[in-house]
């Protein structure tokens, strides 16, 4: 059985990161969470797996993004009103 380890440990193995950004990835699914009584645990190989996910780069197609045109628009006066 893997080791459990509390979002404290987690946080600091990955280089001493924010345990509110570890809390964060689990919320997004990043790494999975195990929970033990009201605990939020990680098992090590969920971490490792991040570890290794993290280190893999990812090969995609270049995507072409078209500008957005934002229309502003301006605040209606009493006069303005249909």
């Amino acid at each position: 059985m893997d080791e459990l380890l509390s979002v404290q440990e987690v946080a600091r193995r990955l280089g001493g990161i924010s345990v509110w950004t570890v809390r964060s990835w689990l919320t997004k699914g990043r790494m999975r969470r195990t929970k033990v009584g009201g605990r939020t645990m990680v098992r090590l190989s969920e971490l490792q797996k991040v570890v290794v996910d993290a280190a893999t780069p990812k090969v995609t197609e270049p995507t072409f993004h078209r500008p957005s045109m934002k229309l502003s628009r301006r605040p209606q006066r009493r006069g303005d009103r249909k």
